[in-house]
């Protein structure tokens, strides 16, 4: 049997189980705030075409609006100023070859759960290594917080001043992106810096570090504790927009199952 026989045998089987790490489109999910000075990030919207009804007898569907940045999202390099000049930086540029590849988990959970600006730090990334081993070149590292259980206001968490959620230091996620070659990083948060990013130097280091190197971000992930710490496999294709920064999308990760 071929590799992809293989795989298809494990689906079929339950030697391979697809998880589903995406929040539903809905006009009530949360999207970030910035401050009122600035462009806002647009919700979801669905506006009915027809329902198989006079504007439509035999089909139904619908018209939709968002931000790029908008649910469960990807962030292209261009997505940020550091990554403005990175090559094939948009969305419709990148390799599909990037999009799919294996996963480290790093669950902050309970950190996240006693602090909600709990922080990924060098020192944490070590300790998950000491019990799981060097994280590989190649890997998308997602950090699993349990944030996405969370609902309505306090998702995004916001005080007088600002969001706290937790999120990655400059000096994590350089570790990552320098030190070990990482292919992407998400969260289960709003965005892929913590709430206070702005304060670190440099602003919002994980949107900073990661595009300036030509790296990938997914946000507001959902189900990472059903995820192993290693050997899985993620899947996260953006829309094919022409010159687009993001995209909203369905992220998937095939894990081994009870028939494996």
């Amino acid at each position: 049997m071929s590799v992809l026989d293989q795989l298809a045998t494990a689906l079929a089987t339950g030697g391979v189980r697809v998880v589903d790490l995406t929040h539903t489109l809905d006009p009530d999910f949360p999207v970030i705030v910035l401050p009122p000075e600035f462009g806002q990030c647009a919700r979801f919207r669905m506006e009915e075409v027809s329902a198989y009804d006079h504007r439509g007898p035999a089909w139904k569907w619908h018209n939709i609006s968002m931000s790029e940045h908008t649910g469960t999202h990807f962030d292209a390099p261009v997505h940020w100023v550091s990554g403005r000049d990175v090559p094939n930086g948009h969305v419709d540029e990148i390799d599909p070859a990037a999009f799919v590849g294996p996963v480290c988990v790093i669950d902050c959970s309970e950190g996240a759960a006693r602090d909600e600006d709990f922080e990924l730090t060098p020192a944490v990334i070590e300790t998950w290594e000491a019990a799981h081993g060097r994280i590989p070149e190649g890997t998308w590292v997602l950090m699993r917080t349990d944030w996405s259980k969370r609902r309505g206001a306090d998702y995004l968490n916001m005080r007088e001043d600002g969001a706290h959620s937790p999120g990655p230091t400059p000096e994590g996620i350089r570790l990552l992106v320098e030190g070990r070659g990482i292919r992407g990083f998400g969260t289960e948060t709003v965005g892929t810096d913590a709430g206070q990013g702005a304060h670190y130097t440099p602003p919002y280091p994980a949107h900073y570090i990661l595009h300036g190197a030509g790296r990938y971000g997914l946000q507001c992930l959902s189900n990472l504790d059903q995820l192993p710490p290693t050997g899985a496999i993620l899947i996260a294709p953006p829309l094919k927009i022409r010159h687009g920064t993001g995209s909203p999308l369905r992220v998937l990760a095939l894990v081994p199952g009870e028939g494996a």
